[in-house]
Formats: structure tokens, sequence, C-alpha cells
């Protein structure tokens, strides 16, 4: 029971581990500058 918990545990900070990485990724290879969406909901402007 105490060997599933600790395999359990493990996964869960490599899955958090990734997603920070995923995370940090995808930020720093934002482009910079101003976004422009049109859809549906109209025009939408953000500044990166």
């Amino acid at each position: 029971m105490k060997q599933n918990t600790l395999y359990l545990l493990i996964g869960a900070l490599v899955v958090v581990v990734i997603a920070l990485g995923i995370y940090v990724y995808r930020e720093q290879t934002k482009p910079k500058g101003v976004e422009l969406k049109i859809d549906d909901k109209g025009i939408s402007i953000q500044q990166n």
C-alpha cells in the first residue's frame, strides 16, 4: 500500500513538472505585440 502511494505521488509530481514546463515554454514563445482576434463575438484587441 505504501509503495503504491509513493508511485502515485511521484507520478503526480512528474505530471506537474511537465505541465509547468509546457506552460513556461508557451509563455516564452508567444509573439510580442498586439493580438487582434475577429470571431463571432466581435473584435478583440489584446496587448501581449
